[in-house]
């Protein structure tokens, strides 16, 4: 082993991409895997047994006792906040990517790519750069175009309203009673505001307000989120 090793844990719940995954690189002497995981609950156990520089985790894993996407993220970089992160994503949803890079991880491939980005991202996540596959380059590119350009882009306090209402489960006739507007209205601020952030369906726009609040939250050491420790009796 050379003096210079970068220790790496593989985490995907696929037995099959983690097999891909360490054939690409073991054949590069800098970089150790000291360790592979199919859920959160053997990542969180992994890192607490071995030191680790950079983790390569794939963002969709459920099943392990501290969930997977932007919840097992937030919960890695509040308690492990010198680990270097590089997520391996099916993902091409610009909203989501917004909540990935909020959290300052800014080394993303996309399962749509090649493998040969892998060794570039590692190396850059430990460098603390930035690294982007070409499929998330491309979105990163317009966010980046999005944020730079006109205000207009950014919700308005009536869009805002609408998308905080509609996510806490209110249906739009219903917002449109509780703010005394009309349906059309409600329907079109609401519109407007997915089309801004980059979502296409209710069930995006909720997991992408999750994500956001997540993302946003601050590193609170005596707040209780409950994500600390398992459940008792969680399997």
């Amino acid at each position: 082993m050379d003096d210079f090793t970068i220790r790496v844990i593989l985490a995907d719940d696929h037995p099959a991409v983690v097999a891909g995954l360490l054939h690409t690189l073991k054949k590069h002497r800098t970089l150790d895997v000291v360790d592979t995981v199919g859920n959160s609950t053997e990542l969180v156990a992994a890192l607490g047994k071995q030191p680790c520089d950079v983790l390569v985790s794939d963002y969709a894993m459920p099943g392990g006792d501290y969930g997977d996407g932007i919840t097992l993220f937030s919960f890695l970089r509040r308690r492990y906040p010198a680990l270097r992160i590089v997520i391996l994503t099916m993902i091409d949803n610009p909203g989501v990517i917004r909540s990935i890079l909020k959290l300052d991880i800014q080394c993303i491939l996309s399962k749509a790519d090649t493998t040969d980005h892998l060794l570039a991202a590692i190396h850059g996540a430990y460098a603390n750069g930035r690294y982007f596959s070409p499929t998330i380059s491309k979105i990163v590119w317009q966010l980046d175009v999005e944020s730079s350009g006109s205000s207009s882009r950014a919700l308005t306090k009536r869009e805002s309203e609408v998308i905080r209402l509609f996510v806490s489960g209110l249906s739009v006739n219903e917002i449109a009673a509780q703010l005394s507007r009309s349906k059309q209205t409600i329907s079109a601020q609401k519109t407007s505001a997915m089309r801004k952030l980059g979502v296409e369906t209710d069930t995006e726009l909720i997991k992408y307000s999750i994500g956001a609040a997540l993302a946003e939250e601050p590193d609170d050491k005596d707040r209780n989120d409950g994500l600390d420790d398992p459940k008792p009796g969680a399997s």
